[in-house]
């Protein structure tokens, strides 16, 4: 894993965010350092998913900036920002391959959308090391539609990592997943994370999940609800292992329930 700077690598100052007369969070200061962990959590309405979807460039704020590197982000999605959602975004009418190879094309091709010749045959490659790097090499040939759910968010991982994208955003990425499997997610997405250095924010409502994962965890929660959210908790995390943080959590709060609702 790349060793993380002493400086920040995204800032994000006095943001603000309003949908008409409701005011999501205000005032909201933070910055990450490159190469860490970060796991969002807290009730459902205090905007975690909306900073996600500013910092992918999906939105813009009404108020405040976020920098990358010291430079403001542009407001639209960019290959240096990646994205895994809960629901699965993999085009249907296309095999694994195909929906991993599409991410390629476009970024040395995005006027056609398509490469020809050796430059196909090396999109081909990458996209095939990346199938097997998340263990679906055998499915290549197989559509989204015969994907258990297990599959298809490791399909969407290839996706986004096949880009080498700067930042990992993730918005509930396992949600879904059967405990089992959401193991195994875990344990393959910290691998990924640590072999590429990049920066993860990951939105979740598992306390477990986001200690176990996590190398900093944020609560951003409403104490009060007719106020904005704002952040409670910011906890930093020693390295590994993963037990170490699950009884961090329980130590924190022994009987509270395994999510936040």
């Amino acid at each position: 894993m790349n060793t993380q700077s002493t400086a920040p690598y995204i800032s994000i100052d006095n943001l603000g965010k309003s949908y008409g007369q409701t005011t999501v969070f205000e005032g909201l200061n933070l910055t990450f350092k490159e190469s860490g962990f970060y796991s969002i959590i807290g009730p459902s309405g205090c905007g975690k998913s909306t900073l996600l979807r500013i910092l992918l460039g999906q939105e813009a704020p009404d108020r405040g900036e976020v920098r990358l590197e010291g430079t403001p982000l542009v407001p639209f999605p960019s290959p240096h920002r990646g994205i895994v959602f809960q629901k699965y975004s993999a085009m249907p009418h296309l095999t694994c391959l195909g929906n991993v190879m599409l991410g390629l094309e476009l970024r040395e091709s995005p006027v056609l959308g398509r490469l020809f010749g050796a430059a196909r045959r090396r999109a081909r490659d990458e996209a095939m090391a990346w199938l097997r790097a998340v263990g679906l090499d055998h499915a290549a040939k197989s559509f989204p539609a015969a994907l258990s759910g297990g599959m298809q968010q490791r399909l969407a991982l290839a996706q986004s990592m096949a880009l080498k994208p700067k930042i990992l955003l993730m918005d509930e990425p396992f949600g879904a997943l059967d405990p089992g499997i959401r193991a195994d997610m875990h344990q393959l997405l910290f691998s990924l994370w640590e072999e590429s250095g990049m920066t993860v924010l990951m939105v979740s409502h598992d306390l477990p999940e986001a200690f176990s994962l996590g190398t900093r965890v944020l609560v951003l929660d409403k104490p009060d609800p007719a106020r904005p959210a704002q952040i409670t908790y910011d906890l930093a995390l020693k390295p590994r292992p993963v037990q170490t943080h699950l009884e961090k959590a329980q130590a924190l709060a022994p009987d509270a329930p395994q999510t936040l609702s």
